[in-house]
């Protein structure tokens, strides 16, 4: 019998829709662990006994599950857990850490580099400065309940954030360090996704091997003063989707 404990089953009384009920209870149980990563999903009918909820409130919640990149659909197989994927798709402006919270996963972040440099020409064009101006470079590798998701390489025109390369990134997320710190309110960004291989240099730091697939982000994030952010990382192709919803 599934282990139930600490988590939170539907319940009618509450005033939550119980298809969002389902959700996190779903959510909660693979991220924390009753279900690990690969696990084959109980089908629809035994859910909705271990959940006491009907068969189309476990339908509505397992589909709301798989778009989170939680869960992939096999067909002819069944349903499996991705507990470390995070899907980039239509959504917000939100940072890496606002992306995994979304997810119910467990952000991690180690700074590999926080040094000066000067622009060269592709990092002048995204900030719209001159080449050769100082930029502060912040190179992180980023993690979801511990495992390596990517590495993400930022450059700042030292001129928005001046002292961002002496006071260090105290807290896990940039953006929250902008905002904080130097008043900086992302408007809105440009992302650009290649399909690449991992660089040597970064494969032992994601625990793969050198060439396996890899998605490159370039990611423009501009406010009401103009570009403040270049962002280029290498996302793991295995834990990390892009999905986009069609409308006719």
């Amino acid at each position: 019998m599934t282990d139930l404990e600490g988590i939170d089953l539907p319940n009618r009384a509450r005033p939550e829709p119980l298809w969002h009920q389902t959700e996190q209870a779903l959510r909660a149980m693979i991220v924390k662990g009753v279900w690990p990563e690969g696990t084959q999903m109980p089908n629809e009918e035994k859910l909705s006994k271990l959940l006491g909820v009907s068969r189309i409130t476990v339908r509505h919640a397992l589909r709301n599950v798989e778009e989170a990149g939680l869960l992939r659909r096999e067909h002819g197989r069944g349903t499996f857990v991705r507990s470390s994927t995070v899907v980039a798709g239509v959504r917000g402006l939100t940072s890496f850490t606002e992306e995994m919270a979304n997810l119910g996963l467990v952000v991690g972040s180690r700074v590999l580099e926080l040094d000066r440099e000067k622009a060269t020409a592709d990092v002048a064009d995204a900030l719209e400065i001159k080449k050769g101006d100082p930029v502060a470079k912040l190179r992180r590798l980023r993690a979801g309940n511990d495992l390596p998701i990517g590495i993400q390489t930022a450059y700042l025109p030292l001129a928005r954030v001046p002292g961002f390369v002496d006071h260090g990134t105290e807290a896990p997320s940039l953006y929250e360090i902008l905002r904080n710190r130097y008043g900086i309110t992302p408007r809105e960004a440009t992302e650009v996704y290649r399909v690449g291989t991992v660089p040597s240099a970064d494969a032992e730091l994601l625990d793969l091997p050198a060439g396996s697939p890899a998605f490159i982000v370039e990611r423009i994030a501009s406010d009401a003063r103009g570009p403040f952010e270049f962002t280029l990382s290498v996302m793991r192709g295995d834990r990390y989707e892009i999905r986009s919803k069609l409308h006719f």
